[in-house]
């Protein structure tokens, strides 16, 4: 049987009330409506809900037992809409946010320290994948994304631009030197994120190609991980291109060949126009927007020694 749900809410407004009179008044509607509308779900039930007299109204043992259901229906739905409208007006409740592997572990994951003190009503879940998470099927509320999203019906919010630089380990230029020209790349060591880097981070290869001629340059490593290329640039396995938040996270990988720049990813705070209205998400959006500025992805003085 197929429950009417108007119904069952008119049902509930007549026991609450003990008349119709008084339900219909509440309701807003005449009572011979109502009353249709009473009959109606007793038709449904095959049964009386109601025993009627001259004084009003009492349930029968059937009513009764609805209108428990009703009033454990009313209450729960009134708890959530308060629980909606409160989180209307403050952060609260949970936000799943997908970004690249390195940025989510490295600088992401130290700025959310301070977020969840400033928002502990906030639940937060990282999602961290290279490949793009889609939030059009709500995999994630948000994202941040080293490119401008493909989707046309996401919104986006252009965040800080974010440098790549080839770097090595002091040790590693101890062992084999410090390349003083492009060309010198030739002679070194390389690690690179190899053919398996997604479409919009394809040019974190471009330590293959920059200032050579003919075919790419053979990686010593190939590791299809940003933060994995750092682990092994630490470990002095070779020189590679990272990202100037990740040269900062690390402090152990200097800039070579500073005179060359790498290629610039625009980032971009990303999520669904359904949530165009959620506190939450707005929340975290401010504070990343006043947290990833040039200053805080510029490269520190000592790091370019």
């Amino acid at each position: 049987m197929q429950l009417d749900w108007e119904k069952l809410r008119l049902f509930h407004a007549v026991a609450e009330a003990g008349s119709f009179t008084e339900g219909a008044r509440r309701l807003n509607m005449s009572q011979p409506a109502l009353s249709r509308q009473i009959q109606s779900l007793e038709a449904q039930f095959g049964a009386k809900l109601f025993h009627r007299h001259a004084r009003g109204l009492a349930m029968t043992h059937e009513g009764e037992q609805l209108h428990d259901a009703t009033r454990d229906m009313h209450d729960r739905i009134e708890r959530t809409q308060q629980g909606i409208e409160f989180s209307r007006t403050r952060p609260t409740g949970e936000i799943r946010v997908t970004t690249t592997v390195s940025f989510g572990s490295t600088w992401l994951a130290r700025q959310l320290a301070e977020f969840v003190d400033l928002y502990p009503d906030i639940n937060v879940t990282l999602l961290l994948s290279d490949d793009d998470v889609d939030l059009a099927k709500r995999e994630a509320d948000v994202a941040i994304r080293f490119h401008a999203p493909h989707q046309s019906e996401l919104i986006q919010k252009p965040l800080v631009p974010v440098r790549y630089w080839l770097c090595a380990s002091p040790d590693y230029l101890a062992r084999f030197g410090e390349p003083q020209a492009v060309e010198d790349l030739d002679r070194h060591r390389i690690v690179a994120y190899g053919q398996l880097a997604p479409a919009p981070i394809r040019s974190v290869n471009w330590i293959q190609d920059v200032g050579h001629h003919g075919p790419p340059r053979v990686p010593a490593l190939t590791v299809n991980n940003i933060f994995g290329l750092l682990q092994a640039v630490e470990a002095g396995i070779g020189i590679a291109a990272l990202p100037s938040y990740l040269i900062r996270f690390s402090g152990k990988v200097r800039p070579v060949l500073r005179q060359v720049e790498g290629p610039v990813f625009r980032t971009f705070f990303v999520y669904p126009s359904e949530l165009r209205q959620s506190v939450r998400v707005a929340v975290l959006r401010d504070f990343l927007v006043a947290r990833m500025t040039p200053a805080a992805f510029e490269l520190a003085p000592q790091s370019m020694q």
